[in-house]
């Protein structure tokens, strides 16, 4: 098993050279003109935010009719899209990416739910494990997990390879 610190934000990716605000918003808005024609093809209206913070793009989706995006709010689709657009910005570009997608609040969703599986394994520990490891999840999820578990005073680390690196928090 291999062990990363609690601070660790991409713990399997190799080091990369730290991207410009430039670079940021240009990959922004690659992912912007890429998620665009997407919605276009699907016919679903949606508005379009990029920003940049924490040496990653950030480009949200919102529409006035929450059910248009609705589909395309579910984690596992907000997860593919984010993969497919990366790729896209990737192709266009010639940078790897760590764009983050988030389609009508899903991120924002997904943090709630995150904040309480952290809740739940915390139990765990008052009831007396040593240790509560947490389900596989990519590795934004886990710098999530990371900095949740930070700010309630514990200690976690990511364990396992690829799809099955997870996290594991126990009392510091």
């Amino acid at each position: 098993m291999t062990s990363t610190s609690e601070n660790a934000s991409i713990d399997t990716i190799p080091e990369r050279a730290t991207a410009t605000v430039e670079q940021l918003e240009q990959e922004g808005d690659v992912a912007a003109d890429y998620i665009e024609e997407l919605l276009d093809i699907a016919d679903i209206d949606g508005d379009l935010a990029i920003d940049v913070r924490g040496g990653r793009a950030y480009l949200s989706v919102e529409g006035e009719d929450a059910t248009s995006l609705s589909l395309l709010a579910d984690p596992d689709t907000v997860q593919a899209l984010q993969e497919l657009t990366r790729i896209a910005v990737q192709t266009k570009t010639g940078r790897f990416s760590r764009l983050i997608l988030d389609v009508a609040g899903s991120r924002d969703t997904r943090q709630r739910e995150l904040e309480a599986l952290v809740s739940r394994a915390i139990e765990r520990l008052d009831d007396g494990a040593t240790q509560a490891s947490l389900p596989a999840m990519s590795s934004y999820e886990r710098k999530l997990i990371h900095d949740i578990v930070a700010d309630r005073g514990l200690v976690s680390e990511s364990y396992g390879e690829g799809a099955d690196r997870h996290t594991v928090i126990r009392r510091g």
